[in-house]
């Protein structure tokens, strides 16, 4: 099993989430996906969705090995 360490503060991760959902990722994925979870990258932007958090996280590093989800 691989150990990724964040490279920013929770508050960095906060804003950079935010802000790439608002602007890139909302209006791909918010009508009919209501209750299912977003995973991005704060770093490039990629995003996955899915029904749960683990499956999420674990197809974006499937795509982004070094993201920072």
């Amino acid at each position: 099993m691989t150990v990724r360490q964040p490279r920013y503060s929770k508050e960095e991760f906060a804003r950079r989430g935010n802000e790439i959902y608002e602007s890139q990722v909302r209006s791909q994925v918010e009508e009919g996906n209501h209750g299912r979870i977003v995973a991005i990258d704060i770093e490039t932007g990629a995003f996955e969705l899915a029904d749960d958090t683990i499956t999420a996280t674990d197809h974006l590093y499937e795509r982004v090995p070094d993201a920072q989800p």
